[in-house]
């Protein structure tokens, strides 16, 4: 019996590993598609795109776990189903649980480490991400200028440079400032740099003008000057200030959040919605596993396959994650339908486990269907 399950063991973790290997390439791959032109235009060291890469990981990793357990069950115990091992596993006296139990104890370990993730790695990874971004902004701002390209290094404010020296310095300067509507600025300069200070960073200009014209009046100011600075700092830009996405948020912020905030005020059921999701993904790997094995062991070894209930329990599992993203935006607005985010994750569970464990009488030899092939002993 354990050399049964640990058989059926290695079989599902292998089918797991490999399933979850594909998924995590293919959606790493997509997602790093848009940090990609700050390494090949804006010049950022490849250091940052591959830590930036690996933060990403924990977001959609816990998404991905419980499809590929789901993939890699449904893979492992089918194979055994057509190599007529299950079949002989029966005939051995192996029960449903001793069949089951191999997968449901992967389940539980897939579990315990997407629950790692969904508390603790993601909003921390996450939180970081968008911390990177910021400081991206703010302190590579002199590589984010492109030469002969309009380039918006913070909000309302836009830099054109015709050229880049070889020590950093900025050639042929344009800066559009529109950040006040009723006074947008227009500057241009000879040369100049944009440079970091402890109040932000600023663009220092050297010989040019500066021109504004009066939305009243519509006359044209212009201000000549030898050495001119212009603060490019922006309030959203703030690591500090800024307000933290749902997903940057440890448990303990998304369900007692500071009420003081107004942000938070106004996006607190969003904030509980985010939490109550964090404790129902891990539950998933539990549920498809189960959906999975009902579908596989609930019946006997016919010659038509189990291509059916295999198409069945995929089409199900697509409801039911159409089902988690829909219940969780709906909390989001309407706190009230909270319960259905977790009965979501838990009947499709109890259900499954049902299938698999009710007590049906079973013909001799390993439960063989009216229409199927005859036991070879």
């Amino acid at each position: 019996m354990q050399k049964v399950s640990s058989y059926i063991l290695l079989r599902s973790t292998v089918a797991l590993l490999f399933v979850a290997l594909s998924l995590v390439c293919a959606i790493w791959l997509m997602q790093s598609l848009r940090l990609v032109d700050l390494i090949v235009n804006r010049g950022l060291p490849l250091s940052m795109f591959f830590y930036m890469s690996v933060l990403m990981l924990p977001t959609f990793l816990a998404l991905i776990l419980p499809i590929a357990l789901f993939a890699a069950v449904l893979f492992a115990y089918n194979r055994l189903t057509m190599d007529s091992e299950l079949l002989v596993m029966r005939a051995a006296g192996i029960s449903q649980g001793g069949l089951s139990k191999p997968a449901f104890l992967l389940a539980g370990i897939v579990t315990v480490i997407i629950y790692s993730l969904t508390l603790y790695l993601l909003p921390l990874s996450f939180r970081e991400f968008k911390d990177r971004q910021v400081t991206i902004r703010n302190d590579f701002s002199t590589v984010l200028l492109q030469e002969g390209v309009f380039t918006e290094i913070s909000k309302g404010i836009t830099v054109f440079v015709r050229e880049r020296g070889a020590k950093g310095e900025l050639l042929g300067i344009f800066v559009h400032d529109g950040r006040n509507p009723e006074k947008p600025v227009t500057i241009m300069a000879e040369n100049g740099a944009l440079v970091r200070t402890d109040e932000g960073p600023q663009v220092i200009m050297v010989n040019g003008n500066r021109q504004e014209v009066s939305k009243d009046s519509g006359k044209l100011s212009l201000l000549y000057f030898d050495r001119y600075s212009l603060d490019v700092r922006s309030v959203d830009n703030s690591t500090e200030k800024r307000w933290r996405e749902p997903r940057e948020r440890f448990l303990g912020e998304l369900f007692y959040p500071d009420m003081t905030d107004g942000n938070n005020q106004f996006n607190a059921a969003k904030l509980k919605a985010e939490g109550h999701q964090r404790l129902t993904l891990p539950i998933y790997a539990l549920t498809f596993t189960a959906i999975a094995l009902a579908a596989l062991l609930s019946g006997g070894f016919t010659r038509r396959g189990l291509g059916k209930r295999i198409t069945m329990a995929i089409l199900l599992i697509i409801a039911i994650q159409a089902g988690a993203l829909g219940f969780t935006n709906l909390a989001a607005r309407f706190p009230w339908m909270v319960p259905l985010v977790y009965l979501n994750a838990i009947l499709p569970l109890i259900g499954g486990g049902y299938v698999l464990f009710s007590h049906r009488k079973r013909r001799p030899g390993g439960g063989v269907d009216a229409d199927a092939t005859p036991n070879p002993t």
